[in-house]
């Protein structure tokens, strides 16, 4: 056994470079799991600067010099954040609170419609069976207000939280745009010299990463405009928070679709009743959800991220477990990661083989 181990230990980890590869992983991961909660705000704004470098490397590209560049960027994000919470947030706001109080009536109407079910359907459905399921819809409405009131009892301390947050990100995100080179060369000095690997395995994640973090924030944008101008058109109820909600849900891959279009077509439906509007707007979100998958998913990603769709959901249910939301929202980048890692480990040994027969 001890041998077994010992071979492969020597098959996986006898080059210096895997070893430095896998030790990079090892403290990273470790940091983000065991002081993940603590290092929020730096990671938060880690990741804000690692996005908003991409437009600073762009206007350099244009030969302005990188301190007005970080100026110009950092303040379009300044501006972006203002309207996110000042326009944005309150209407958002607005329509969810419109949505609560119109819940007990859509749940009223739901129920009068389940119990002349057993009345047109009596071989079908029975009485029991409806009022089984109105007993099941009305334990997950209470769990569902229990939950909403200990969540505003609780907005209290993250409300504060995020005020500290609003202030020490935005200071963060500034100073790792403007310092990055001093702050990756400091890192870089913990780093052995020959470092070819964790080098190659980078270069791959940050091209494939960034691109995928644009295309997906266009994708956002694009489904957001398109659904929420479709839903006004219609006259639909809540247009902007169904929109923003399926603007939201690309970023859950197939599931996302799947239970953002529950509570599109309960509104429609409660809206209109089984009526040519409601077919009319079900087509329409259809399509929408069609061209998003069909045409483009294409055009923005090709083969930016080259994951199976297995791959991806196993992705977004592990990280989603270990992390919660932010898995989610990482998970795809989180899966490209060990993708990368993957493709470039054997590599390695290739490459070393060839060496030595040389």
């Amino acid at each position: 056994m001890l041998k077994l181990i010992n071979d492969w230990y020597n098959q996986h980890f006898s080059n210096p470079q895997v070893a430095i590869l896998a030790l990079v992983l090892l403290i990273g991961s470790s940091i983000i799991i065991f002081t993940g909660d603590i290092l929020k705000p730096i990671l938060a704004a880690i990741i804000l600067a690692y996005l908003l470098d991409g437009g600073v490397e762009w206007l350099r590209q244009l030969k302005i010099p990188r301190m007005i560049a970080v100026f110009i960027i950092f303040s379009l994000f300044l501006l972006l954040v203002t309207l996110l919470l000042f326009v944005l947030a309150p209407m958002l706001l607005k329509q969810a609170s419109q949505f609560v109080v119109a819940v007990p009536n859509m749940i009223s109407t739901g129920q009068q419609a389940l119990m002349l079910l057993p009345e047109k359907y009596p071989n079908i459905i029975s009485e029991q069976v409806v009022l089984e399921i109105l007993n099941s819809i009305r334990t997950n409405v209470t769990q569902a207000s229990q939950q909403v009131l200990s969540f505003s009892i609780a907005s209290v301390f993250d409300l504060i939280a995020l005020m500290v947050y609003m202030v020490v990100v935005p200071l963060l995100v500034f100073f790792f745009l403007k310092d990055r080179n001093t702050i990756l060369q400091w890192f870089g000095n913990f780093l052995p010299a020959d470092r070819s690997l964790v080098s190659k395995v980078w270069k791959e994640l940050n091209t494939k990463i960034a691109g995928y973090v644009r295309g997906k924030f266009l994708e956002i944008l694009i489904v957001w405009v398109i659904t929420f101008i479709t839903f006004l058109f219609f006259g639909l109820q809540y247009a902007m928070l169904l929109s923003f909600l399926v603007g939201l849900s690309v970023l859950i891959p197939f599931v996302g679709a799947v239970v953002v279009t529950i509570p599109v077509v309960a509104v429609a439906y409660f809206q209109w009743g089984y009526t040519n509007d409601f077919i009319y707007v079900v087509i329409a979100y259809g399509i929408i959800q069609f061209l998003d998958g069909n045409l483009l998913v294409p055009l923005l990603f090709s083969e930016m991220v080259n994951l199976h769709p297995a791959a991806i959901i196993i992705a977004v249910l592990f990280f989603g477990a270990i992390w919660g939301i932010w898995g989610v929202f990482f998970a795809i980048p989180l899966a490209t990661l060990i993708h990368a890692i993957i493709n470039a480990w054997p590599a390695s040994h290739a490459s070393e083989s060839d060496s030595v027969s040389y």
